[in-house]
C-alpha cells in the first residue's frame, strides 16, 4: 500500500484499523490554503515511509468530515493504534507539520492502552 492515499467513506474505517499510524488531511478543492497545504502534506509522506497520510475530500466524502465535526478546513487529525490524538485545524507549514509528526512519534500511549485493556475485560464504567 502506498503511504500517500485518498480516503473515502469506503476505506476510512479500514485505513484506520489497519495502520497504527496515519494522518488524515481535511480539504476541500474550492479551499485555497488547503489546496496549497497538499504539497506540504505530499513532501512529508515522502518523507515518513512508515506513517499513512490520507487526504479526505469532504466534498466528495462530508459524512467523514461530519463524523469528526469538522467545521472548517484545512484540518489534520492524527491517529496511532486507532485513536485519535491531535487535531489541528487551520494552515500549517512544513516546519510545523515535521513538529507534528516528531511529537505524535514520541507520544505516549500507555494512557491509550490502558483503556483498550480495560475495555477489552468489560471494566469501563
Amino acid at each position: 500500500m502506498a503511504n500517500l492515499v485518498t480516503l473515502t467513506k469506503d476505506n476510512f474505517k479500514q485505513t484506520i484499523e489497519e495502520n497504527n499510524f496515519v494522518i488524515v488531511d481535511f480539504w476541500a478543492p474550492w479551499c485555497e490554503p488547503c489546496v496549497n497545504f497538499t504539497p506540504v502534506f505530499k513532501e512529508a509522506a515522502k518523507k515518513n515511509k512508515d506513517i499513512i497520510f490520507g487526504m479526505v475530500d469532504i466534498e466528495k466524502d462530508p459524512e467523514i468530515g461530519e463524523y469528526f465535526q469538522i467545521e472548517k478546513i484545512p484540518g489534520l487529525l492524527v491517529v496511532r493504534e486507532k485513536a485519535g490524538i491531535h487535531a489541528q485545524i487551520g494552515e500549517i507549514g512544513a516546519p510545523a507539520l515535521d513538529e507534528i509528526i516528531k511529537w505524535a512519534r514520541d507520544y505516549d500511549m500507555s494512557t491509550v492502552h490502558d483503556y483498550y485493556n480495560r475495555e477489552e475485560n468489560n471494566q469501563l464504567n
